[in-house]
């Protein structure tokens, strides 16, 4: 998967003609989430550190 943005040690990740609707993953060593561009919300969660929560 295409790497978007990388900060912080976390990479943002998106797919060229992925599934709708528009969203991106993001990764922080084992920690795993997908987030829709539309709202910013939480789509699916692997496990997150706390504070991504916030």
């Amino acid at each position: 998967m295409p790497v978007v943005s990388s900060f912080y040690g976390i990479l943002i990740k998106m797919y060229f003609g992925d599934h709708a609707p528009p969203h991106f993953h993001a990764e922080y060593g084992e920690y795993k989430a997908v987030f829709g561009i539309n709202d910013l919300g939480i789509w699916k969660v692997g496990l997150l550190p706390k504070r991504w929560l916030l």
